[in-house]
């Protein structure tokens, strides 16, 4: 029963990875095309850089990990810095897996993203409860601007041998309670999304950098 069980929770986690793809995917399509992505090494933070997600049913921070990610973490910065989450919107919530967002507006219409991004998700960091990731299609660095919270620990997002994983970028440090009510709202068939969409719009007021607690 216990094998049949895990074998039952495995092929869940691979639909739903497959899934997560394809959001990326329709986002890619809809999005103006971009150069292949070009590695470039970041400068080193020194101090931990948070950023507050403010929304509709409320902020959560995230820690970004730049010392793990830093690709990855100076996309989302440039991303963060230009305004590109302002009046964006959660666009996908699958309870106990994840909620993912910042890449459509109000009127559920993508936003045009400008930098694609490196695939790191082989940089040690896995797919736990309350951590960020970076959401792209099934081409491994086709990742741009739209992130996921993990809803659950969801180790079939990592890498393996055989396949790329989704980079984990940074971690919910305050506000997992705000994460969850959103993970919990109903959903369904809204506009372009067949399925797991808000039924009542999650707005993303906005994304912005904030000073860590002492």
């Amino acid at each position: 029963m216990k094998t049949t069980t895990t074998i039952k929770m495995a092929a869940l986690c691979m639909a739903l990875l497959g899934s997560l793809a394809g959001f990326g995917a329709a986002t890619a399509e809809a999005a103006a095309a971009t150069p292949e992505p070009t590695p470039a090494a970041a400068p080193p933070q020194t101090t931990p850089v948070q950023v507050q997600v403010v929304t509709s049913l409320g902020n959560f921070t995230i820690e970004l990990n730049a010392e793990r990610a830093p690709i990855t973490v100076a996309n989302f910065l440039k991303y963060v810095d230009q305004g590109q989450y302002t009046k964006t919107i959660i666009h996908r919530v699958v309870p106990n897996f994840v909620i993912q967002g910042g890449g459509f507006d109000t009127a559920n219409k993508a936003k045009p993203a400008a930098f694609k991004t490196f695939n790191e998700s082989g940089n040690g960091l896995t797919n736990l409860r309350g951590t960020v990731g970076l959401a792209r299609g099934s081409e491994p660095h086709s990742g741009d601007c739209q992130f996921y919270v993990n809803l659950y620990d969801n180790s079939a997002l990592d890498p393996s041998q055989t396949r790329w994983g989704y980079a984990v970028f940074g971690k919910v440090v305050q506000g997992m309670e705000v994460v969850d009510r959103i993970g919990n709202v109903a959903t369904g068939h809204v506009g372009p999304f067949k399925e797991d969409s808000p039924l009542v719009q999650v707005v993303i007021e906005r994304i912005e950098r904030v000073t860590p607690a002492p």
